[in-house]
């Protein structure tokens, strides 16, 4: 496995050169994973699949849809890629390389596990100040205009909101400098953990129902669709956040409700039986 990944990656810095990978690479491989892993959740609602793991009964209109794909597109094009284009120079500052041997998977995983941790902690606070009242109503509130999120929506934010959560994705990798492979693997991972979290459907295979502390789609959803002064969820990944603050106590107290009416049910009918 080794071997087939640094002879690919030796394909690429011999046929590229760094700019090149860092900045469009970078950009074709959030626009691939991003998209081929948000579509789905489209087609999925339109056409009824899996309603019975759907979180909500209410659906996006296809004109909604193409709203958000046309706006994603302006905004990765408009906003995305110049970012990453000027951010080059800090990372390569920092120490950023894309040079053999790759690094292990020891500091991969540790790398990537440090991220998890810094941007929880960044994103949670810069989240939580976005539901002031004047910073949700000029700035957060595009971002809600999905009530019922798909997938898709994960991105769907105004460009200062792109900016300064974005902010708490990329500063974990500007502190330590990390190998190219390792940027895009976080990118890759966090991307699918985002489009995950907001893709409307909670299935029997989904993360939140192994990964401790795990937000999931379950989590978010509630988030979407209370008052935006009272919905509060507003960790990114893990939860402990929203745990430590009692940020999470409305939707602890639903998914307690829930979990008594389902045992209600089920007990009523063990008795009719």
């Amino acid at each position: 496995m080794a071997s087939i990944l640094e002879s690919a990656w030796q394909y690429l810095i011999t046929h590229f050169s760094d700019f090149q990978l860092a900045c469009l690479g970078s950009f074709f491989l959030h626009e691939s994973v991003f998209f081929l892993s948000g579509l789905p959740f489209i087609y999925l609602e339109r056409l009824g699949y899996l309603s019975k793991y759907k979180i909500q009964t209410k659906n996006n209109t296809p004109a909604a849809q193409n709203k958000c794909i046309t706006r994603l597109l302006l905004y990765h094009f408009g906003v995305n890629l110049p970012v990453m284009i000027f951010s080059y120079p800090v990372f390569r500052y920092m120490g950023m390389q894309s040079s053999l041997p790759l690094p292990s998977w020891k500091v991969i995983l540790t790398q990537i596990l440090f991220y998890f941790i810094l941007e929880d902690f960044v994103f949670y606070w810069g989240h939580r100040i976005l539901h002031t009242k004047w910073l949700y109503k000029h700035v957060h509130s595009i971002h809600h205009e999905y009530a019922t999120p798909f997938g898709l929506t994960s991105e769907y934010a105004h460009p200062a909101e792109i900016l300064f959560l974005g902010f708490a994705t990329i500063l974990g990798p500007a502190i330590t400098g990390p190998h190219l492979f390792t940027l895009w693997l976080w990118m890759v991972v966090r991307v699918l953990e985002t489009v995950e979290a907001h893709c409307g459907y909670h299935f029997p295979f989904s993360l939140s129902n192994f990964i401790p502390l795990y937000g999931g789609a379950n989590f978010h959803d509630y988030h979407h669709r209370v008052l935006y002064t009272k919905s509060g969820n507003y960790s990114s990944t893990f939860v402990y956040m929203d745990w430590i603050f009692g940020t999470d106590k409305g939707y602890r107290k639903l998914q307690a409700l829930k979990r008594y009416e389902a045992e209600a049910s089920n007990n009523q009918t063990s008795r009719e039986k």
